[in-house]
């Protein structure tokens, strides 16, 4: 069965000038502020677009990944996956860089290694993100 997931954002003003508000209105987890110099320069206590899709970025990729080592008989004690989302103003995202490290008992670390480059290639948002280059770290714990 499909799923929607809503966000919202209430915008004013300008681009350079303007803030908004994004709401996480599926989960009804938060309100977070958001403004275009949190973008391009410092966050100072608000997010930007590319946090939100780091955010989701590496939680489908940990899913993907502790799924496919599961299937494969190798489910992982803990995986933490860092997603760094690059954003160059006048130019947009320039690339994503996964890191994970993982803790996966019985397991070497070419096959780590297959596992995430084949999960880092499948999960849904790499695969919504196909216009962007994804590189990844991985390593066994």
């Amino acid at each position: 069965m499909a799923t929607t997931r809503t966000a919202r954002t209430a915008w004013e003003g300008n681009l350079l000038d303007g803030k908004g508000r994004v709401t996480l209105a599926s989960s009804g987890i938060g309100e977070y502020p958001v403004t275009w110099a949190s973008r391009a320069e410092d966050p100072n206590g608000r997010t930007s677009p590319e946090e939100l899709i780091a955010a989701a970025h590496s939680s489908c990729f940990s899913m993907a990944l502790s799924h496919a080592l599961a299937g494969a008989g190798n489910p992982p004690t803990r995986l933490d996956t860092q997603a760094d989302v690059t954003f160059q103003p006048g130019t947009g995202i320039t690339g994503i860089h996964l890191t994970v490290t993982g803790d996966v008992p019985g397991l070497d670390e070419a096959g780590f290694v297959k596992a995430a480059e084949d999960a880092k290639a499948n999960c849904p948002v790499s695969k919504a993100l196909t216009g962007t280059t994804i590189t990844l770290t991985a390593k066994l714990a």
